[in-house]
């Protein structure tokens, strides 16, 4: 087995950009300072294709079985979920006080409390499902009770989809055909999204909508293996160019920062970025980045309500109360959960050769080391 210890850096260095991205919009910083975090949506495609890799390995030590592979995610993954989430719905009900810089898009990322029908985006969300109903059907369950939620949903689509049909493909190299069959669905979906009617309008958790960046993941399996080149090229390519046609900001630029984070971790020719990468910080904060994910936002609101009780009128005040408090608060309370919950449970779905959350390339493609895929 070997351990991918740089991506897992990446896998920390992203869930701090993403809070970093969370946290500007709501202060009173000036436009230049927030800006180069306004990506964080991007950020999670990297995420997927991370993802894309790393969950090859898990599959294939259970032998593709898909209600062994799927009960190892769900021990792994749910309970900490429903911890943040519980805490965030305990929240979200609660009036944000005034504050008058703020802008539009961080109003409605912050949200305007709880739904009126709050019964079926809970149900939505307890099942992971929001990322599967028109937006016609219920209006923004993917980001109502817990945003960053919506990107759990995008995974379990994937999970079940991969663990459903991968093991039943024909012929010997299964993961070529199927991440050249999910890349087609991006491709596809893609066109078809614009031409369907309003009320059949999905949201970024509908799984075709992030299929190429968890194609780019198997395809860098397939490569740190000794092949499929032409397919990370080609994945690469496509993404690319979806990304440019995408509302999402930064979205072109995701699959060249995939390929950066493949050399960085392969070739010796970028110390400095190996250096960051497998700092200790990274490293810890790569094994905290789960719960750092999910509840740095639930955090940061809940401070909110406590800051802006006496600081609110005050945009410099809050500002340099709150942020402090905003990026130091989550990293707290998600090494908290990460020892208390996610590490013990963590140890539970593991195999003998070390956690699943790490990054880590196990066998893959190669039919005569590992026929079921």
């Amino acid at each position: 087995m070997q351990r991918l210890t740089r991506l897992d850096g990446l896998r920390g260095v992203l869930a701090v950009y993403v809070m970093l991205g969370h946290a500007m919009p709501v202060t009173d910083l000036p436009a230049w300072a927030s800006a180069p975090f306004a990506h964080g949506e991007a950020a999670v495609d990297l995420f997927f294709a991370l993802s894309g890799l790393v969950i090859i390995s898990s599959l294939g030590h259970y032998s593709c079985r898909f209600w062994p592979f799927m009960w190892a995610r769900a021990r792994r993954l749910l309970p900490v979920y429903f911890v943040v989430l519980a805490g965030a719905i305990a929240i979200g009900g609660i009036a944000l006080p005034a504050l008058p810089w703020l802008s539009p898009a961080a109003r409605l990322m912050l949200g305007a409390g709880l739904p009126q029908d709050p019964v079926w985006h809970i149900l939505a969300h307890l099942t992971l499902t929001q990322g599967l109903i028109p937006q016609g059907l219920l209006p923004f369950c993917y980001i109502t009770l817990l945003g960053p939620a919506w990107s759990l949903s995008t995974e379990w689509q994937f999970y079940v989809l991969i663990a459903l049909v991968l093991p039943n493909l024909p012929g010997g190299n299964r993961l070529f055909s199927f991440a050249m069959g999910i890349l087609a669905v991006g491709v596809l979906y893609r066109l078809l999204a614009p031409h369907l009617p309003p009320a059949w309008q999905f949201s970024r958790a509908f799984l075709p909508d992030a299929a190429p960046y968890f194609a780019l993941g198997l395809a860098a399996a397939l490569w740190l293996r000794g092949g499929g080149c032409g397919l990370l090229m080609l994945c690469a390519g496509v993404t690319a160019g979806l990304g440019f046609a995408s509302p999402v900001q930064g979205r072109a630029i995701i699959p060249l920062l995939w390929l950066l984070a493949l050399l960085v971790q392969t070739q010796p020719r970028f110390p400095l970025l190996g250096a960051i990468l497998d700092s200790r910080l990274a490293q810890y904060l790569g094994a905290v980045s789960y719960p750092l994910y999910l509840l740095n936002e639930p955090v940061q609101r809940a401070l909110i309500l406590l800051v802006g009780r006496f600081g609110g009128g005050n945009a410099a005040l809050f500002t340099w109360t709150w942020l402090p408090l905003a990026l130091a608060m989550p990293v707290l309370i998600a090494i908290l959960l990460h020892h208390g919950l996610e590490k013990p449970l963590m140890w539970i779905t593991a195999d003998r050769r070390g956690p699943e959350s790490q990054a880590r390339l196990g066998p893959l493609a190669d039919s005569s080391r590992n026929p079921a895929l």
